[in-house]
């Protein structure tokens, strides 16, 4: 199988892809094209059909196609321009070879999680992360399969469980060189700032937004989480079930980024940046990964709002 992540500007490309979503768009002079989000298990990429012509079979979103074309780029990013499509039959593909998947052990990372909820010593947040990550089977199942984004950081299976690991690890080591933070809140705190994406963003192949997370959001629903299972653990401090709950609602940092409250307490800052920190060196580990040998400038990235390229690599 010839897969996404393998494909450099200049190549022509053949293979059968997920589509992932199609849009019938209008280019500015009113012609009819289409806008595609090809997916295999490497990842996704932009393809796009200019020619709506006999070559091009009529297909759906979340159908398997086979497609061929030429890859080009468009803002530092690999796109395919597709010439020719039509469904593939079910005997044609593997829907494994479909669903992007962490390259890091799942069952190494929730060990790794667990030691960490065993660490907590308050008995309060204790008692609330062990009621999902050790009593609630169906969240433990979905926390560890889930993505933690729908296209731009860790949106693969176990990008959740991965993300989360990697902003605790980070949170830990603030802990550390900063005594005034209360490390059990912290740790708290970074173990269920996302949780919330379970029920915001559905499960893989669609890997895209629900109803809830369209209306709500995962802060709000990992909050919302947060109020409803203190509510259950009796004598639980109000003051510390609102320290945990501002922690949730400031994660993103500013109101402009999606955050109901910006960080009043220096757990809440400490997990903004941790949070921040892994997603954007993650986003670009996956551009740099998806421009493979391209070691030239990128073109402007909307993101990052910078002109962007890999770091030379020095011989030894």
């Amino acid at each position: 199988m010839n897969y996404l992540k393998d494909y450099r500007e200049g190549e022509k490309f053949v293979g059968i892809y997920l589509c992932k979503q199609k849009n019938v768009l209008k280019t500015k002079a009113g012609k009819t094209y289409y806008s595609l989000t090809l997916q295999d298990k490497t990842g996704t990429a932009d393809a796009k059909i200019w020619e709506l012509n006999n070559g091009i079979d009529d297909f759906d979103s979340l159908d398997y196609i086979k497609c061929e074309g030429m890859v080009t780029s468009y803002q530092g990013n690999i796109q395919m321009n597709v010439s020719r499509v039509r469904k593939a039959d079910e005997v044609e593909y593997d829907p494994a070879d479909y669903v992007p998947c962490t390259d890091k052990n799942i069952d190494e990372m929730y060990s790794d999680i667990m030691k960490y909820v065993a660490s907590v010593h308050n008995k309060y947040l204790k008692q609330i992360l062990e009621m999902y990550f050790v009593e609630d089977k169906e969240f433990v199942k979905n926390f560890k399969k889930h993505s933690a984004a729908k296209s731009v950081h860790h949106s693969f299976m176990g990008g959740l469980l991965e993300h989360t690991l990697s902003v605790t690890n980070m949170c830990q080591y603030f802990a550390e060189h900063y005594p005034m933070i209360n490390r059990d809140l912290l740790i708290t705190a970074a173990l269920f700032h996302d949780m919330g994406k379970i029920q915001e963003i559905s499960d893989f192949p669609q890997n895209d937004y629900t109803d809830d997370g369209q209306m709500l959001g995962h802060i709000y629903i990992g909050a919302r989480a947060m109020e409803d299972a203190a509510a259950k653990i009796p004598n639980f401090p109000a003051k510390l079930k609102n320290e945990l709950v501002h922690c949730i609602l400031a994660h993103h940092g500013k109101l402009e980024f999606g955050s109901p409250k910006v960080p009043a307490i220096m757990e809440a800052m400490a997990l903004h940046m941790a949070d921040n920190a892994d997603a954007k060196l993650q986003t670009l580990t996956e551009i740099f990964t998806q421009a493979g040998t391209n070691t030239g400038w990128l073109g402007f990235n909307r993101m990052f709002e910078s002109n962007l390229r890999q770091t030379s690599q020095n011989e030894d």
